[in-house]
């Protein structure tokens, strides 16, 4: 992983560029269906709301955080319901200020801790820069989805090298979320940059191979696209079951997006 400073500083970029998608948006917008099930556009940023209030809190007061996180553990889905609640509740105007607010605190949050130190995240503690990266995956998920409801084409920029570190990184996230046990062989991943440089990762020698788009590859781990529709290019039998089952977050993988979802938009 590259510079910590570097990463918060994209951290925030990706969140300035998820925040101008709502900014201007009527009041009735907020309430418009994404492509996620049950989710309005109101839910995401909520989501990321109280994502980011609890990077804010894992690095600012570890030991609030970690009360938090007991939580999260006993019950996950009924305690993500729980943090999005109060947000949903609001107002979109407001909702939009506590997102700026709680993303800025973490941004600060996250940059204050020390090189080489860990805060506390709800499987195990994450160097800030990771913790950071994982940010930004969430940023990019979601705010995809609040681009394919509004029909808006995104622009990217090599800040997605560190959400391509972090899905390599949490390359066995999709077979825990399926119950497989991952093979023991390694991954050689060629990533193509939005500037066209090229981003390698893992054993150059390995035979399960995966190469293709940066974008493309992120729209996979964040299954915000199928498979079908991106060019990515697997050799190895193990590394074309992965595009099957990639996800660069825990948890269920959910229903994900269907062939052809998204054609001609």
């Amino acid at each position: 992983m590259a510079d910590s400073q570097d990463v918060i500083h994209a951290l925030a970029a990706d969140g300035e560029a998820v925040e101008a998608l709502v900014a201007d948006l009527a009041e009735t917008d907020w309430a418009r269906p994404t492509p996620a099930p049950g989710w309005t556009i109101a839910h995401q940023i909520a989501h990321l709301t109280a994502t980011f209030r609890m990077a804010g809190q894992a690095a600012g007061d570890p030991e609030a955080f970690k009360e938090v996180a007991a939580g999260a553990g006993r019950d996950f889905d009924g305690s993500v319901q729980q943090v999005l609640r109060p947000y949903l509740a609001k107002a979109p105007k407001v909702l939009l200020e506590c997102f700026q607010v709680e993303r800025r605190a973490a941004e600060k949050a996250l940059a204050a801790v020390p090189a080489g130190r860990t805060v506390p995240w709800l499987v195990r503690p994450l160097p800030a820069p990771v913790l950071a990266a994982a940010g930004m995956m969430e940023l990019f998920g979601h705010g995809q989805d609040i681009a394919d409801t509004l029909a808006v084409r995104r622009e990217h920029t090599d800040r997605l090298r560190y959400l391509v570190e972090f899905a390599v990184r949490t390359w066995d996230f999709g077979y825990q979320a399926h119950q497989l046990t991952p093979p023991e062989t390694e991954f050689h991943f060629e990533v193509t940059a939005p500037s066209g440089a090229r981003w390698e990762f893992g054993p150059a020698d390995a035979d399960q191979r995966i190469s293709g788009p940066a974008v493309d590859f992120c729209l996979l781990v964040t299954r915000r696209r199928h498979r079908d529709d991106l060019a990515l290019t697997a050799r190895g039998k193990d590394a074309e079951a992965w595009l099957d089952i990639a996800q660069a977050y825990r948890g269920p993988a959910g229903p994900g997006r269907t062939p052809g979802q998204f054609r001609g938009r």
